[in-house]
């Protein structure tokens, strides 16, 4: 099964105080989220993305415990700290090692795919 995550970063003019919108969808389950953020920077923000999805599938077990998952985001960054080929900054990673928790208690492969193929962007506007 396939599942996106991504953010977005909202106009530094709003009116509200938060920066970011985090979403994510598994289109064969017909599922979306988005949510407002308050972020340090797009690196935190596409962690809370990629952490509020595995927080959903870790909580909806019903839909996800007979199948594998992979999941991809358009952060190079994040992608490359739970694969654990580069470091967050310091500030981020209590995110990362919650992400590795995720990892060792579920199935799922983490890999890129390039923002315009990203389909979280489509339903932003929504």
């Amino acid at each position: 099964m396939e599942c996106f995550f991504g953010s977005y970063e909202l106009p530094s003019d709003s009116s509200d105080e938060r920066t970011a919108v985090v979403t994510f969808i598994i289109p064969d389950l017909g599922i979306s989220f988005k949510a407002p953020f308050n972020a340090v920077n797009p690196v935190h923000s596409d962690f809370a993305s990629l952490l509020a999805l595995l927080e959903f599938i870790d909580s909806n077990q019903k839909y996800f415990s007979n199948h594998t998952y992979q999941i991809f985001g358009n952060n190079l960054h994040v992608i490359n700290a739970v694969n654990q080929v580069e470091h967050p900054p310091g500030e981020l990673v209590h995110l990362l090692d919650r992400a590795l928790d995720y990892r060792s208690k579920y199935r799922f492969s983490l890999d890129w795919i390039a923002a315009r193929d990203n389909p979280v962007f489509e339903q932003l506007f929504d």
